[in-house]
């Protein structure tokens, strides 16, 4: 996997900077960025917005390879951004990048919700 910070891509710190089972906000030209990381060690990002309400994600419980957010329980995919059914919506994801623990992330937003 190509982990070099480029054009597009800023490095944001070490896994172990991530609370596992939790997340930190990165901020940027995007929007605030809920980096999270599971409890296999797996880190996600998606736009710390919930798509119901807007809730911060990041200050939602990670169980497993979701968020439930803060505000009302909605659960919320990490890998796809797709609130979990019968819910609907998604938060934009963006890409990350881990080599040797050190995390990069996109700043190019994937807007739209993948297919079902």
């Amino acid at each position: 996997m190509d982990t070099r910070a480029g054009k597009g891509w800023i490095p944001i710190g070490r896994v172990d900077d991530i609370p596992r089972q939790g997340a930190r906000v990165v901020a940027t030209e995007a929007g605030a960025v809920a980096v999270f990381r599971t409890g296999d060690d797996e880190i996600f990002a998606l736009r710390d917005k919930c798509p119901h309400k807007g809730g911060p994600l990041s200050q939602g419980i990670v169980h497993g390879r979701k968020v439930a957010c803060p505000l009302h329980d909605w659960n919320i995919d990490l890998g796809t951004g797709r609130a979990v059914a019968p819910d609907e919506g998604c938060a934009a994801r963006f890409a990350v990048r881990v080599s040797d623990g050190e995390v990069s992330l996109s700043l190019a937003p994937d807007e739209g919700c993948p297919e079902r």
